[in-house]
């Protein structure tokens, strides 16, 4: 049978997924091997140094870099405050009033006294950092003062685009069917900290009614970019998502524009509605390829019930697979391989290329480049 290997999005009931968290820099481990653990726990922490601030004394007090010590009135190591006098000349003609003093511009510490720059240099506090969970699973690997390898199980999402950070809440699905848009009026105050669930377009008005009503994230079909613009302030381009502080984590299934999420993917988080899920609108479509996803634990299910990823990863494209279109003319449409030809077509390009014949949930067919798919995985 002929096999093609394709990105794929991976929609199923039964997952065993493994997630990293790992501090930015060393420090320290609060977790052991075996631990179970729910979303919102710290497995670690660290401080990352503060910012440094650079201060020209010489120049403020019109003395020559040599003599800096004279007049600094701290000493290396010793803690600051903002506006508090950390240096000052000696009074003219004995009257007080006609010193000069030099100010700290923020609270900290002094790091470095220089009597060849002329500097005083800074410190400000260290900013502590702290690394959870993400998801309700168990501990399976632990790397010392790095973090931990968490692992869950239960039903996976991944979507085409999202942005906000981790978070977790019960899945509300708002809609009755796929063909439903996602509005404002959809919105309502109890859904504060829940994972909203649409079937079509989420509109701008909907984002803005989930970031008043402080829901957790939005999950719908499809999302206007000229909308993202707006709320985010600016063109996101090629960036890696995920950082963004718009008050919610918004998961895009299907693409740009008024797209019904695919049924499978709709089916799956009606059932799950009232679960606990734990999401991330974190997306990278360049290489290292990063999917927002929503995950919904079940750790309640033995893990004999449930396949690891690579099983799935392992066996490539094939007749019969569900797949999305990711490209015009057919972009965001969603159907089953009904042929895989083994030899190069020409295409309306005139480049010759492997194609594959896709039968869509309509009964219609269409011939399109293997390149311009992507499975969505059992």
């Amino acid at each position: 049978m002929t096999h093609a290997y394709t990105p794929g999005l991976r929609v199923t009931e039964r997952a065993i997924l493994r997630r990293e968290r790992i501090l930015p820099l060393k420090g320290d481990v609060l977790v052991k091997l075996g631990d179970r653990l729910q979303a919102s726990d710290i497995v670690a922490k660290t401080d990352l140094p503060g910012n440094v601030q650079t201060i020209n004394v010489i120049n403020i007090l019109g003395i020559e870099a040599d003599e800096i010590r004279h007049f600094v009135k701290k000493k290396e190591g010793d803690p600051v405050e903002k506006d508090e006098v950390i240096a000052e000349s000696k009074p003219l003609l004995g009257l007080s009033f006609l010193k000069t003093a030099v100010k700290s511009p923020t609270k900290g510490a002094i790091e470095r006294i220089s009597d060849v720059t002329g500097q005083v240099i800074i410190r400000e506090p260290a900013m502590p950092v702290q690394v959870h969970a993400y998801v309700d699973g168990d501990v399976v690997e632990v790397r010392e003062r790095e973090g931990v390898v968490m692992e869950t199980r239960g039903g996976f999402v991944q979507g085409i685009f999202g942005i906000g950070g981790e978070t977790d809440g019960p899945i509300e699905v708002v809609v009755d069917s796929t063909a439903d848009v996602l509005d404002a009026d959809r919105i309502k105050p109890e859904h504060k900290g829940k994972v909203v669930v649409g079937g079509n377009l989420i509109t701008s008005a909907a984002f803005k009614a989930g970031q008043k009503a402080g829901v957790a994230g939005i999950v719908g079909g499809g999302f206007n970019d000229k909308d993202l613009k707006e709320i985010l302030g600016y063109d996101l381009g090629v960036a890696i998502t995920g950082a963004e502080t718009v008050g919610l984590t918004l998961i895009v299934t299907e693409g740009f524009g008024a797209i019904k999420m695919a049924d499978k993917t709709f089916a799956l988080l009606k059932k799950s509605g009232g679960k606990k899920a734990c999401i991330s609108g974190a997306t990278q479509i360049r290489a290292g390829v990063i999917r927002p996803e929503v995950i919904v634990p079940d750790l309640a299910t033995p893990r004999d019930a449930f396949l690891p990823r690579d099983v799935a990863e392992n066996e490539g494209m094939k007749a019969g697979d569900i797949i999305r279109v990711i490209r015009e003319p057919y972009f965001g449409r969603v159907g089953r391989v009904k042929n895989l030809p083994h030899d190069l077509s020409v295409i309306e390009s005139e480049t010759k290329v492997r194609i594959l014949e896709v039968e869509f949930d309509d009964g219609t067919s269409a011939v399109v480049p293997r390149a311009n798919v992507e499975t969505i995985e059992d």
